[in-house]
């Protein structure tokens, strides 16, 4: 509702929550006052909802308000035949307003490196954490917004006893598979193995394979081990016919000795 003085109002039944009248003080008492609102009945003013000057508390009514004293009041509640007024101005949107998913607009009246914070006419900021932002990584939240920013955001979450309102600007911004000519590819899957590729290769297949890819290094050292023990082996049956010669030869010599000393 428009804060603006509304006039010619002569029923309780065109009255609204938030209407800002004209209202002349009927009585004073200690529990506040009765105000003429130019309707059919009277309105109570309790003294909670009486505002003073720099905020001072009210030590007595009377010495705030006057009978015939003519003030701004604001409709705060309609019970049956009971109407409630408030010199203090309504916030845009109470407590019991507020609805999880409601859209709205405000202003960008603080930031910190984990948010901004928002005022959307409640009794206090909303935040929108960093991460509620934008689409995609965000280091700091000045890159997104600045102070005295108007915003439009989604509330997603309020605590009425903590007086915490959560809001994000990244819910009413559309995915990237959402955007209009943007074309979304889906990863590339894995590529499967040909039933071709699956079956064992023939032995024929594998002897000839191995040829072309010549001998392994294993096959290599077999090859060399075997032709140092073929080596070995001539060389010992050389030793042994050499040996043999020696010995005979020795024998020979010892003989021939022995007869010419008989």
């Amino acid at each position: 509702m428009d804060s603006d003085v509304i006039i010619g109002i002569t029923s309780s039944e065109k009255l609204e929550q938030k209407m800002r009248l004209k209202g002349k003080v009927i009585k004073t008492s200690k529990a506040g006052a009765i105000i003429d609102i130019g309707v059919e009945k009277p309105a109570l003013l309790h003294v909670s909802q009486i505002i003073t000057q720099n905020d001072s508390p009210i030590m007595r009514v009377e010495d705030i308000l006057s009978e015939n004293q003519e003030i701004d009041v604001f409709i705060r509640n309609i019970r049956n035949d009971r109407i409630e007024v408030t010199m203090k101005k309504p916030y845009s949107l109470e407590w019991w307003e507020i609805n999880k998913d409601m859209v709205v607009k405000g202003k960008v009246v603080e930031l910190e490196n984990f948010g901004a914070f928002v005022d959307i006419g409640a009794e206090r900021p909303g935040l929108v954490h960093i991460s509620e932002l934008t689409q995609g990584y965000v280091k700091s939240a000045s890159e997104v917004v600045s102070i005295g920013d108007e915003v439009e955001v989604k509330i997603i979450d309020f605590n009425r006893r903590k007086k915490q309102i959560k809001l994000s600007m990244k819910a009413l911004q559309p995915g990237l598979d959402e955007i209009e000519g943007v074309k979304v590819t889906p990863a590339r899957p894995k590529r499967k193995r040909k039933e071709s590729d699956r079956k064992p290769k023939s032995s024929a297949v594998v002897e000839q394979t191995a040829e072309e890819a010549g001998p392994t290094a294993m096959e290599m050292a077999i090859k060399e081990a075997m032709e140092k023990a073929n080596l070995n082996k001539k060389n010992d049956r050389a030793l042994g016919k050499k040996g043999r010669s020696d010995s005979f030869e020795q024998e020979e010599i010892i003989n021939r000795t022995l007869d010419q000393r008989g």
